[in-house]
């Protein structure tokens, strides 16, 4: 958790106290359901709270906001982007139920009241509007793209942080040839 206020020196202390309380909390799920790597709980913070707030970093989520977390498993990076920007809301989409409920128990216990967690596959989301898409290793960026484009709204204002914003890592020159895109790339340890 040092990490955490190392980088983000400017947290509440609600939002200490909720960061705080993820660990026990998937250290608790995770003995009932295999949520994060069992051999990653000694690095929950630097590997999953840190990894997901590097989006914060570089983009801002204003008041009213909407985010959908595509493939959130068990809540990254939504769950903790959602602490850190409660006045926008987010809504966390996988096919795997089970990890849902985690997600829902775990916001339920955090009275963090800005997400919703839908059991449904992305393609199947329809009329959907939002800002932005996060996700965190969850497919090639040609499909991530293909899926996310139909729920990106046109932004109102230039600035605002909206379009698909994917946490990954390796080489993706290829993934990225082949996605047909022309992403902006940042390195996390430029942030960390």
């Amino acid at each position: 958790m040092e990490l955490v206020k190392k980088y983000f020196p400017d947290l509440t202390e609600k939002q200490i106290a909720q960061y705080v309380a993820l660990l026990p909390l998937y250290i608790e799920w995770n003995e009932k359901i295999n949520v994060i790597s069992r051999k990653d709980m000694d690095n929950f913070y630097l590997h999953h709270v840190l990894h997901s707030l590097a989006i914060a970093k570089q983009f801002s989520f204003l008041p009213g906001m909407e985010v959908i977390d595509l493939g959130a498993g068990g809540g990254f990076p939504g769950l903790p982007l959602a602490i850190f920007y409660p006045q926008a809301q987010f809504t966390l989409v996988d096919s795997i139920n089970k990890k849902l409920n985690v997600v829902r128990a775990i916001a339920e216990d955090l009275q963090l009241d800005n997400i919703t967690a839908i059991h449904s596959r992305v393609e199947d989301l329809k009329n959907k509007k939002v800002n932005a898409v996060v996700c965190r290793a969850v497919a090639p960026l040609e499909k991530l793209w293909q899926w996310s484009k139909p729920l990106i709204a046109k932004p109102k204002d230039p600035e605002d942080a909206t379009g698909l914003i994917c946490l990954k890592g390796g080489d993706l020159a290829q993934e990225i040839f082949e996605s047909k895109t022309k992403p902006h790339k940042w390195d996390i340890s430029f942030f960390f």
